[in-house]
């Protein structure tokens, strides 16, 4: 599932969701198709949609290749296990990667922390809040892993 994330975070999702995920109608994105030129700007509801779009991509992703993962290990994983790690998976990583400025879970988290400051730090080739992000999701793969590995058997 690790690798999934990666994969799924950094080549699988689209530079759409990637920008527009965190968009609100109090801090609206706009967004610029790469190939039209064309600026088009985005609310709440877009930014919803374009998290969930990008969380569903993720979780696919994530099936496949824990599926091809086990298929390869001969380990044999109960199909509600596996359902449940990854509904853990989406839920959490949707909750994360919904990033409206000021209200974004991970950022409230960063606050309450004392990490604000690492969270917004985007200086010296470093970018806090994808770091917390990535530590975030690191978590809860490795409780998801531990559903999905429950009542595994070998084939």
């Amino acid at each position: 599932m690790r690798h999934a994330k990666k994969a799924a975070t950094i080549w699988i999702q689209s530079d759409f969701c990637a920008r527009v995920k965190g968009a609100s109608d109090d801090h609206p994105v706009t967004y610029e198709d790469p190939v039209t030129k064309k600026k088009t700007t985005h609310g709440t509801a877009d930014g919803r949609q374009a998290c969930l779009q990008h969380c569903l991509t993720y979780t696919a992703t994530q099936a496949i290749v824990a599926g091809a993962g086990a298929r390869a290990l001969r380990i044999r994983v109960h199909p509600a296990a596996a359902a449940a790690a990854l509904a853990i998976s989406f839920g959490t990583h949707y909750a994360a990667d919904r990033r409206v400025p000021g209200k974004g879970l991970l950022e409230k988290i960063a606050t309450k922390t004392g990490k604000s400051n690492f969270y917004r730090l985007a200086d010296f080739g470093m970018n806090g809040a994808f770091h917390l992000d990535s530590a975030w999701h690191h978590g809860w793969e490795t409780v998801a892993v531990l559903v999905a590995t429950t009542k595994a058997t070998t084939r």
